[in-house]
């Protein structure tokens, strides 16, 4: 990875906004001093943990399209410091960005981590792969204990990545943070009740 975010996303129009709205002077200080060359351990924790993220890609007519990735957690493997894949599971069959990715294969991700109000965004080249070409990497990719029917695998090409400002992510938890979270009132409830079954036996 031989670029920093800044330098991918300030295209000439965000630019002279930038100088318009003010910002344009600490934008241009970040560019010339943030560069980091590849995934960093603390970005490799961050990407392994995720049960979903958010890739954009865009059509042959120009437009773009969104589309919402899932897995159980850890679906998503980092393969290097500048390369992570997943497998790609059957679907509702539409294949909007499969077909986007045959005639452009750059795409924008965001990983989000609601519960911690963290947001990592990537730029990234894709490379679609069949699962039969590439056996060693369907090894690394496979989810033995996932009952969806993959369909091939995608390598994602980091380009650039940054982290984005928390302040307008409203936390939200999953069912397993919230009963991670109550563990220990849970187990202290049950200590309480076996306690008072144990008095009425007396």
């Amino acid at each position: 990875m031989a670029k920093n975010f800044a330098s991918v996303a300030f295209t000439k129009e965000v630019k002279a906004l930038q100088e318009k709205h003010g910002s344009r002077l600490s934008y241009e200080r970040m560019e010339k001093s943030t560069f980091v060359n590849g995934l960093t351990e603390f970005e490799v924790d961050f990407i392994q943990r995720r049960d979903s993220f958010y890739m954009a890609t865009v059509g042959e007519n120009g437009f773009p399209y969104i589309q919402h990735r899932g897995g159980p957690k850890g679906f998503v493997r980092v393969i290097d410091a500048d390369t992570i894949g997943f497998i790609d599971f059957t679907g509702n069959k539409q294949y909007i960005t499969v077909g986007n990715l045959a005639t452009n294969n750059k795409v924008a991700i965001i990983m989000m981590d609601y519960a911690a109000k963290a947001r990592l965004k990537i730029y990234a080249k894709a490379e679609v792969l069949e699962l039969k070409g590439r056996p060693d990497l369907f090894k690394l990719l496979n989810l033995d204990d996932y009952s969806f029917k993959p369909e091939r695998m995608m390598l994602l090409h980091i380009e650039a990545y940054d982290w984005n400002c928390p302040q307008h992510i409203s936390p939200r938890y999953t069912a397993e943070e919230i009963e991670e979270a109550f563990a220990p009132q849970m187990e202290y409830i049950k200590k309480l009740e076996q306690e008072i079954k144990e008095l009425k036996s007396e």
